[in-house]
């Protein structure tokens, strides 16, 4: 949970596939539960045309794992469903992960490879914490990616999350939390602003405007309500004239107007233009309308001071999810014996490397990434330095909790710690390899 955030109430048990549950109640029989085994949670790719992927939603994983509990309702309905059986629904009854998590801190980038989140602990409470796991950082991950290309298209210039509209109103938070990560300013929706502390804004729509009798009806009643500081949105009807209108009502200290329709690029100019004109050279000029990251580098020549965006953010820009797996690498023979590395063998590219691994990121002479370096065996002295992994829960205890803000910060330095083409949007390779060493 976000230092910041009021802490989501409620059992996540049930955030997962019947099958992690059938897995638990066979091994409890078969003695395997009970192993102590290493889980990694990593993508073999990323999607296409990416240069680096942005580790997202790992506060929210800690929230999840600590409420993953499952009570006297959720029992009894697994009873009833015959789900599984007595013996498993009591090991359930008393269950607590007690586990370690390691993993990338969040708002730090990662490449194909990158175990991303390491899981230890018996079989049983590993195994069941999958599906939650994934369902979280494959969709914030995936968004964060997507407004991290986003906000280094805009220059500087802010972005606002506006998906509130676009997407299951849970993901919408979701979706919120994660873009201010990737450098967002603020959002639209109070929800993302009450659990995670992230500045909302808003103003109004083309209803406001349409429900008064007159474009300056409304614009009065927005400046008498909100004051001269607010924006105003101009593209109900004739844009040229609604500017007049708009700084006949406010005056020049109106302090911004909206644009969200129509060729961007040149309405971005005829209205600069004309607030110049007419004295308002301060008003800042917002556009919106389906907006994505290569809109937004397209308007970088344009007079606009900020960006709003939705749907292209809350859908991850085309690629709503990471592919990001949860595979077991290790495992012990007994309770208590070493841990021996295991893994898939098969084809069609879903191969797995086995044994718990390490990661770092090699710099170069001028201090930028130039090499994922990802280890199974003991961790190069020149390395240790520039390991990406922390501890986020010890015996079950959450220890990475931390101020988004913080997550926010570190992701400035990640992506300003890269390769400078790691920032282009055409397609191309990630922008560093990933190189395994023994």
């Amino acid at each position: 949970m976000d230092a910041t955030s009021v802490r989501a109430a409620g059992s996540t048990a049930l955030l997962t596939d019947r099958y992690e549950l059938t897995m638990l109640q066979a091994a409890l029989r078969s003695g395997a539960a009970h192993r102590r085994s290493v889980f990694e949670v990593f993508t073999r790719r990323l999607p296409s045309g990416r240069r680096y992927g942005v580790m997202a939603g790992t506060g929210r994983v800690l929230d999840a794992v600590e409420n993953f509990r499952f009570e006297t309702p959720q029992l009894d309905w697994l009873s009833e469903q015959g789900v599984v059986d007595d013996d498993t629904l009591r090991f359930l009854a008393d269950y607590r992960f007690r586990g370690d998590i390691h993993g990338y801190p969040e708002g730090e980038v990662y490449f194909p490879g990158s175990p991303v989140l390491t899981v230890e602990g018996s079989f049983a409470e590993t195994v069941i914490l999958e599906t939650v796991i994934l369902s979280i950082l494959n969709f914030d991950s995936a968004v964060a990616a997507a407004a991290s290309r986003m906000t280094a298209a805009a220059g500087g210039r802010p972005v606002i999350e506006l998906g509130a509209r676009r997407a299951h109103e849970q993901a919408a938070v979701a979706a919120a939390r994660a873009s201010y990560v990737a450098g967002f300013a603020a959002t639209s929706d109070l929800e993302a602003g009450y659990l995670h502390g992230i500045p909302t804004t808003g103003t109004s729509a083309h209803a406001f405007t349409l429900v008064h009798d007159s474009e300056r009806d409304a614009f009065r009643a927005q400046i008498e309500s909100m004051g001269r500081g607010t924006t105003l949105l101009i593209d109900t009807f004739d844009l040229r004239e609604a500017v007049r209108t708009a700084v006949e009502v406010a005056g020049p200290e109106l302090g911004a107007v909206r644009i969200d329709s129509g060729d961007l690029i040149l309405a971005a100019h005829r209205v600069r233009r004309q607030l110049d004109e007419l004295g308002a050279g301060k008003t800042r000029i917002i556009v919106t309308s389906d907006l994505d990251e290569y809109a937004i580098a397209a308007l970088a020549a344009a007079p606009v001071d900020g960006y709003g965006v939705g749907t292209s953010l809350v859908t991850g820009s085309g690629h709503p999810t990471c592919a990001m797996v949860y595979k077991l690498v290790a495992r012990a023979e007994t309770p208590d014996g070493p841990l021996v590395p295991v893994a898939k063998r098969a084809a069609g590219g879903k191969t797995s490397i086995g044994g718990r691994k390490w990661a770092a990121r090699r710099p170069d002479a001028e201090g930028v990434a130039e090499a994922e370096v990802i280890g199974t065996g003991p961790v190069p002295d020149e390395l240790r330095p520039h390991l990406t992994q922390v501890p986020l829960v010890l015996a079950g205890e959450a220890v990475g909790r931390e101020p988004l803000t913080a997550a926010r910060e570190r992701h400035i330095r990640a992506r300003a710690a890269l390769p400078l083409s790691a920032t282009q949007l055409s397609k191309g390779d990630p922008v560093i390899p990933t190189e395994l060493i023994g």
